[in-house]
């Protein structure tokens, strides 16, 4: 199965093999970054002890040339070719974190709501939590029903300087406290 999206595309076929890694530097500390043949694949906070970067990639200096004006507030949609692998219900709320626009966010019940399953609301956010391409795939865009910040794999204050960075302020109060 696979199922197009602007710049790229999701595969929910077999594990493809990492080709590259690269360490990306970010003013939130250093991201791990994997690509296969197909696309970008993993985009971490914090390096695994055990990887070891590969050589220059297009992939991947792409992705650092995109990620670069993302957080300079130039660049609002990514269109690095993706290669998420998951399962079919994973690969739909990840695909569905991508229709959230930059400076908006969703909460979790709403993003239940647009997969068609109100009650699969834990379901959802345990897949935002398994999200292997973080910032590219914007799990940080999802918030609490009550617009409060909740979960984040990278770290509340991670996903408050995200949000931040892309405007959005809590009930339209403000600034979050950074």
């Amino acid at each position: 199965m696979t199922t197009a999206r602007k710049g790229g595309a999701v595969y929910n076929e077999a594990m493809h093999a990492v080709k590259a890694g690269a360490i990306v530097s970010s003013p939130l500390g250093d991201l791990w970054a994997e690509a296969t043949d197909r696309g970008l694949s993993r985009l971490w906070f914090g390096v695994p002890s055990d990887a070891v970067p590969t050589g220059p990639h297009p992939l991947l200096e792409a992705l650092e040339q995109q990620l670069a004006e993302y957080w300079e507030g130039r660049l609002r949609t990514f269109s690095i070719p993706l290669d998420l692998q998951g399962s079919p219900f994973q690969l739909r709320v990840w695909q569905s974190l991508l229709a959230i626009p930059w400076g908006k966010t969703r909460s979790y019940l709403e993003q239940a709501r647009t997969l068609g399953d109100l009650n699969a609301i834990r379901a959802v956010a345990a897949a935002n939590g398994r999200n292997p391409v973080a910032i590219v795939v914007p799990c940080h865009r999802v918030i609490g029903s009550d617009g409060s910040l909740t979960g984040y794999a990278g770290g509340l204050e991670r996903k408050s300087f995200l949000l931040e960075l892309e405007g959005w302020m809590p009930n339209g109060q403000g600034s979050l406290g950074l």
